[in-house]
């Protein structure tokens, strides 16, 4: 079944040559006002603006309490969240919510502007946002929020079996309220799930079989119509998040260049099936920012795609079946830099396109 945009799981040719080598970003940004960080996106990623996510504003718009709203038993209690799992009228509501889940009631679950102050100054830009290709949003993947977000006795959401389930079956839907919201602006969208503890999976703090995290993963990527993205902003096992239906994959180039191409077969099969590769190749620190132009990092993206191309990936595939993208999230940078970030981005972008034949 096909979305309202491009292929339901996988990748189009016609979606695939207009996406070659264009610029996006992760999520956040440093900002307090939320119309400031809307215009600073639409100047330098046009083509696939974000809604941007500023933690700075409010601990209500830290990725995990962003889409806390309207989870059952859920806290917040000054800079911490946690469900409250003991309390009956928890127990209660999380009858109704699953119910709702099952119903695939899509509007119960929206996120607020008091969560998503970015989301909704965005929105409101409908008609104001030029012709973009598409148009990208994100969600908290439901390994990371359900380490993250613990119950009362700190313990992680996601060694309790109905929490486990509960929580993913509602990001999924905050997921697919924010596609449904996003069409409005263009039919295209593109919706991460960010996943940093992923960069944890198979370490002694992170106790998750390969099964389980396909599987919470394939409950929130169902609710996508559009294209799916994955995003780990450190080292993983790249062949779990390469097994996952996923159209795009986002990764800290900067950092971890060379790691993709120890799996060689894994990447060539997601590219064999029209899987793009989002090169996180702007650093998203001040110290390293501060030192790159765009020279340097052009070097720094033909090194890392070079680990590959040694693999017998050809060039041309990789040039073709990119996004160019910050390594992670800018919110902990300073407004500055985080502009400087985004118009590396774009100026990497606008160089990569021109190695690109799409006639």
């Amino acid at each position: 079944q096909e979305g309202p945009g491009f292929a339901h799981g996988q990748v189009c040719e016609v979606a695939l040559l207009e996406l070659s080598g264009l610029a996006t970003a992760i999520g956040s940004l440093p900002h307090t006002d939320p119309r400031e960080a809307c215009d600073l996106v639409l100047r330098y990623l046009p083509e696939i603006p974000i809604w941007p996510q500023l933690p700075r504003r409010s601990f209500r718009e830290n990725m995990y309490a962003q889409f806390s709203e309207g989870f059952p038993g859920v806290v917040l209690e000054g800079e911490r969240i946690y469900v409250h799992r003991l309390e009956p009228e928890a127990e209660s509501l999380m009858g109704s919510v699953i119910a709702l889940l099952e119903e695939n009631r899509v509007d119960a679950f929206p996120i607020s502007d008091d969560h998503a102050a970015g989301l909704h100054a965005f929105l409101s830009r409908k008609g104001r946002i030029g012709n973009p290709t598409a148009i990208k949003g994100q969600v908290t993947g439901p390994v990371s929020w359900g380490l993250g977000v613990t119950d009362e006795g700190r313990r992680p959401a996601l060694y309790d079996d109905v929490l486990a389930a509960a929580l993913a079956k509602h990001l999924r839907m905050k997921a697919a309220w924010q596609e449904k919201a996003l069409q409005a602006l263009c039919p295209n969208t593109i919706i991460f799930m960010d996943e940093p503890y992923m960069a944890s999976f198979g370490s002694a703090f992170v106790s998750l079989s390969r099964e389980k995290v396909l599987a919470l993963w394939g409950e929130v990527l169902g609710g996508i119509q559009g294209l799916k993205g994955l995003h780990c902003c450190g080292n993983t096992d790249w062949s779990v998040v390469l097994s996952a239906p996923i159209d795009i994959l986002s990764f800290d180039a900067y950092d971890y260049g060379q790691t993709l191409s120890l799996y060689p077969e894994e990447v060539r099969r997601f590219l064999g099936r029209g899987g793009i590769i989002a090169w996180g190749i702007v650093p998203t620190q001040e110290e390293p920012l501060g030192r790159e132009d765009l020279g340097s990092l052009l070097a720094r993206l033909e090194e890392a795609m070079g680990f590959l191309e040694r693999k017998g990936m050809p060039r041309e595939r990789l040039l073709r079946q990119s996004l160019i993208t910050p390594a992670c999230g800018l919110g902990s940078l300073m407004p500055q830099a985080a502009a400087r970030a985004l118009e590396l981005t774009s100026a990497l972008s606008q160089a990569l396109r021109k190695k690109v034949v799409v006639g």
